[in-house]
This record gives C-alpha cells, structure tokens and sequence, in this order.
C-alpha cells in the first residue's frame, strides 16, 4: 500500500474535493443534519477503507438512500431515533456477511453493470449543468429525477437553458467553471505528458486551487462576485468543543418499535446491494483488474454503518461516483480512500472557512470530465455492435437511472435480461436435424442441450406438435445433464401421441438405446444424471 502512495495521495485529495459537496447535499436531501453526511463520509473513508478488500472502492453516504433516509426520519419521529435502525442495519450487513451473501453481486449481467455506469455518468452531466452555470438550487447530491424542491432533471435543465438564452445566469459561477474545465482538459490531455510533476499535481486540485484564488480577487467586484448559495457550505464550529457537539446519538429507547427493524432492514438490503453493484462496476472500470471479496466488504459495510450510526452518521453504501473518480486520478491502493476521509476530518476542523470559498461550479466542472469518462459515446456504439440482447437490457438501464433512479434503472435493467435468457433459453433448448426419407418415412434428429429446464416447454411442444404423420424421431440426450421433469412428462405424453400419428421414437442415452419406449418417466428415474 505505501510504494503507491505517489498514486494515492493526489488521487484521495481528488477524491476528497468531489466527496464533500456530496456529503453535505445528500444530508440536504435526506433531511438529516449537514454534519451528519460529513460523518458518514469520514467513517467511510477511514473505517471502511481500512476493512474492505477492495483496492480502489470509496465508501460513504449515498443518493440512491436519500429517500429512505427522508422517510423514514419522519415516519421513526426523529433523525436519533432513526440511527437506531442505522446501528441494527449494520448488524444486519454482518450476518449478510456471514452467510456468504456477497455472491449476489455476481449475478447481474454486464450489460446491465455498464448501462449502471453509463446510467451515473449521464445523470452527474445532466445534473451539474446547472451548477456550472451558477444556477443550482437544488442540493448536490441529489441524483433522482424527480427532485426534493419540485422539478425534476430535464425541468431543471429547460430552465438552465432558457437562463442562458436570456442571460440571467451568474456569470462569475460560469467564468470560473469554464476557467476550471479548461484547466482539466489542459492537464489531462497535454500537461500530464510534460513530466512527473503533473502526475503528482493533478488537474482537479490546481481547478480547485484557482476557484477559491478567484472568489477571493472577486470579492468586491459587483459581475463576478459568488454568492453563498454558489459555495460549498461546511458547518463552521467554533472550537473542538462545538465540533464534537454536532454529535448526535442514538435512542435505544425504540429499539423493541417493529418500525425501527423494517427501516434496518430496508437499510442494510439497498445498501448491501448498491454496494456488491457497485464493487461490481469499478472492479470492471479497474485497469489493473483487482477483484474485491465481496462478503468481506458486507462486513466492512456494516461495521462502518454501525459505527456511523452510533455518532450520528448516516448509512454508507460504496459509491460509484467516488470511486470512478478514484480511478481516474490514478488511485491504486486502499489508501486513497483512507487519507480521503482523514481529509474530510481534518478540514472541517481546522480549515472550514477556506472550505466554503470553493465555487460549486468548479466542483461540476470535475465531475462533468467524470461523467463523461463514465459515460462515453463509443461505449453506445460498443454495446451496440455486441448485438440486441446486450444492447437493450444496456440501454433500459440507463433511461431507468436517467429517468427514474438508480435502483429501479438496475432493477428495469435486470428484469430485461432475464427476459432476454428466457427467451434465448426457449430458442436454444435443442437442435432439430431432418434427414432424408428411410424406408418411407422422414427421419428427424432432434439433440437435447446439456440443461432442459420448464422455461423450454413452450419450444419442444410445438416441435413435437408439428412433426408430420408418419415421422421417425431420434431424440438424443447423450450431452444432456439436466433434464426437467417437466420436460419429461412432455415426452411421456408425446410417446402416446406418437402411437397414433405413426411416429416411431428412437431414444439415444448415456445407457444405450431405447426403441419406443413405453414411459419416459419410469426410463429417465433409472437415469441419475437426470433425475
């Protein structure tokens, strides 16, 4: 871990700019206390860095539990009665743990893993624009598109366009924006290859670094000045003393209220899942390949979330925003994330004031070039080209996060691909041959795939329903190591079928050859591979 840290430390400092503004605004929109999503993001970084398996994964709260954290705040009576059902979900992550459930994560297909990322690329453009213009009210973050203050994405957006149109957008949020994508493209593109210096010096910090020099040169001037709504916006405490009092803590009083372990539960399954998603997507965006033991990071998680909980953070899922934006500054090792969340501590202790002096616009700025990295135009023709069962499942994900959220664009997605299997699986069942005339009759081959389930009913019935009066049949199940007893009670219902059509079965198994057999039920019992 420490011969990467020349890779790590930029990489965490970038990720630590990114991470803050989300922090604060997913507390915004979850309805929780700011310092609350600050918490859950140093517990994040530090606890659950040092846990996890993953190499390159950052932890911290997440969009997709907004809602729920907003419901449930309300419905529980109260954010410390709330992170009760935060403490129990993490216990409940580690009996998830426990049992091995992180396997779940590989179970969903790749094309939907890709329209996921595609998905959270598109969405982080289309909801910075505002921001980069100086227009963004709604709190950073927020990732849904139906959001908290009314509007939604493509609302939000008409109305970015028609306040460029009439030029009533802020113009000093817009130049310093401009100023900043101009010094990432610079730095990405052409400097970065001019020497070490610039690998070590990434473009996001130097973005950063400029955006705060230009509020403060702007101060007095009445065009470019920005406005506290256009600034990050760290709570500011007074001493350690008001620091450690923005606290909260849990009321075990409700722990026996039933409402309390549905919320748990609700809890510790969307953010086991948005996790083992998430480790499934950037260990895919991985250059160097690493893969993360997926019921390990159950266990991180919920070790992270009971403690979050316990100090009055909200819950942790990994989040793919971070940690493609990890990724992308040359993060290698765990100790990227680690140092991130040491960052987001010791900021807001000791440098709040010059944390608020960071324009939000040029935080989009960054997180338009992670967006676009995450959703690049040749990856639609890529998936294209792959062909319909790749490409459909791909692109319902990603209208599913753009237009909907991220959970249901995955769940869309998934539901699209199981269909896409059964349909395959209805197609791919066997092989039909037809031969030549023997002995006056047409001599059909039909071979049996290795795995027959019920999903191929459909298929074998209308083959055997249309084969010709007067047909010998070969059915070959030689290669056939799962054959479901649906299928079978089929084939034993055409075997009295046959007798009166004149189709003469020739039954071909891994035990010889069966002539017409009386029952197919009674022959494959004797088969153990089938049975």
């Amino acid at each position: 871990m420490f011969k990467t840290l020349k890779n790590d430390i930029p990489a965490s400092i970038v990720v630590f700019f990114v991470a803050l503004p989300l922090c604060l605004g997913i507390a915004l929109a979850s309805g929780a206390p700011l310092f609350s999503g600050l918490i859950a993001g140093i517990v994040g970084g530090v606890v659950v860095g040092s846990l996890s398996g993953s190499k390159i994964g950052v932890s911290g709260p997440a969009a997709g539990l907004a809602a729920i954290v907003l419901t449930a705040i309300g419905t529980l009576g109260g954010f410390e009665n709330f992170l009760v059902a935060v403490v129990l979900g993490g216990v409940i992550q580690l009996v998830f743990g426990l049992v091995k459930l992180g396997i779940i994560g590989y179970y969903f297909p790749s094309s939907v893993i890709k329209g996921m990322l595609t998905g959270i690329g598109l969405i982080i453009i289309l909801k910075q624009i505002p921001y980069f213009f100086g227009l963004g009210k709604n709190p950073e973050g927020d990732y849904t598109f139906l959001q908290i203050d009314g509007d939604n994405t493509l609302t939000e957006l008409l109305k970015s366009i028609n306040a460029l149109i009439s030029g009533n957008f802020d113009i000093g949020a817009t130049l310093i924006a401009i100023i900043a994508l101009a010094i990432l493209l610079l730095w990405s593109n052409v400097l970065i290859k001019k020497g070490k210096i610039f690998e070590i010096v990434q473009g996001p910090i130097v973005a950063v670094v400029v955006g705060i020099i230009f509020f403060v040169l702007t101060q007095s001037n009445e065009t470019l000045a920005l406005e506290a709504p256009h600034l990050v916006s760290v709570p500011v405490p007074e001493g350690f003393d008001s620091f450690i009092g923005q606290l909260s803590f849990p009321n075990f009083a409700v722990i026996t209220n039933s409402e309390v372990w549905i919320v748990a539960f609700t809890i510790a399954l969307v953010a086991s899942l948005e996790t083992l998603l998430c480790v499934e997507a950037t260990d895919k965006l991985d250059p160097y390949k690493n893969v993360t033991p997926t019921n390990r990071e159950l266990l991180a998680q919920g070790t992270g979330n009971i403690l979050s909980g316990l100090i009055g953070g909200l819950p942790i899922t990994q989040v793919i925003v971070r940690s493609s934006a990890n990724i992308q500054s040359g993060g290698r090792s765990k100790a990227s994330a680690i140092i991130h969340g040491f960052l987001l501590l010791i900021s807001v202790i000791l440098i709040p004031k010059l944390l608020n002096m960071i324009p939000l616009s040029v935080l989009a700025a960054i997180l338009f070039i992670v967006g676009y990295k995450l959703a690049k135009p040749a990856l639609f023709k890529k998936m294209y080209d792959l062909g319909w069962k790749q490409f459909i499942p791909f692109t319902v994900t990603v209208l599913g996060i753009v237009f909907i959220d991220l959970l249901w664009g995955i769940g869309l997605g998934l539901a699209v691909g199981i269909v896409v299997i059964l349909i395959k699986s209805y197609q791919n069942s066997h092989f039909l041959h037809i031969e030549d005339k023997s002995n006056g009759k047409h001599k059909i081959k039909m071979t049996f795939a290795e795995e027959v389930t019920f999903f191929n009913k459909g298929a074998i019935l209308k083959e055997l329903d249309s084969l010709p009066r007067d047909t010998i049949l070969e059915l070959d199940v030689r290669d056939t190591r799962y054959l479901d007893n649906d299928i079978i009670e089929i084939l034993d219902d055409f075997a009295f079928k046959a007798k009166e059509r004149n189709i003469d079965i020739k039954l071909i198994s891994e035990r010889g050859v069966a002539e017409n057999p009386d029952s197919f039920i009674e022959f494959f019992r004797l088969r153990p591979k089938t049975s």
